[in-house]
């Protein structure tokens, strides 16, 4: 890839592409020769600020990378729900909490089995923990 852009979003999704290299425009004619020879040749040539850019970013501690939370598209009222029960209450207190009836607390809990594709309180629970959905 040769370009003039060296923001983070193109340098990674042109990476991402599968582009061999990422050589800026303002690179020297004779530099942007050796990169293609060493394309050719199997390398990764890259401008200096832009192998610094991907140093940087691949030595993030694991932390530091944006976790992708899947959207399992729970309405806001389910997310609410979840909630409470995450936080250990029973279906007659979550009723309680948010001002609706048990049945709808229970049809709510059958929606979010639903749609986060478990069969049990239990799971329910630890994957909303596990996967940060509340």
């Amino acid at each position: 890839m040769q370009t003039s852009f060296e923001d983070d979003d193109k340098v990674f999704n042109a990476i991402c592409a599968g582009a061999s290299g990422y050589i800026l425009k303002n690179t020297l004619p004779e530099r942007i020769l050796e990169s293609i020879v060493e394309v050719y040749q199997g390398g990764s040539p890259m401008s200096p600020s832009v192998a610094r850019k991907v140093l940087g970013f691949l030595q993030q501690p694991p932390a530091a990378v944006a976790k992708v939370v899947p959207d399992y598209k729970l309405s806001n009222r389910e997310k609410e729900v979840l909630s409470c029960l995450v936080g250990g209450m029973s279906y007659k207190m979550i009723a309680d909490h948010c001002h609706i009836s048990y049945e709808t607390v229970r049809s709510h809990m059958k929606n979010i089995y639903e749609k986060l594709h478990v069969v049990s309180m239990t799971e329910a629970v630890a994957k909303a923990i596990n996967q940060g959905l509340v």
